[in-house]
């Protein structure tokens, strides 16, 4: 069953895979659910399967990329142009 995740919590999880990355113990879910706050070590490891099956379906192309629209103080990041970033700097 697949529980809800707030923001607060999706960040806290990655911040707690950064933490205990190199973590081989028995205490590593453990301690990322811990850290997560809220969740409990199973809902944790079915995030993390979640997570690792959708970065493998992003490398293996069988997630198609969003087509973000482009416009001319926009680069398809969606991001101001630097050019244009550089010019506001400048004016301050």
């Amino acid at each position: 069953m697949a529980t809800n995740w707030t923001t607060k919590q999706n960040k806290k999880f990655e911040e707690a895979l950064v933490i205990y990355d190199k973590d081989n113990s028995v205490d590593k879910w453990h301690n990322i659910a811990r850290y997560v706050g809220g969740k409990s070590v199973e809902e944790v490891r079915r995030y993390y399967d979640l997570l690792v099956k959708d970065i493998t379906q992003i490398e293996n192309g069988q997630v198609p990329l969003p087509n973000y629209r482009t416009t001319e103080t926009t680069n398809a990041r969606g991001y101001a142009t630097e050019q244009r970033l550089l010019k506001n700097l400048k004016l301050q």
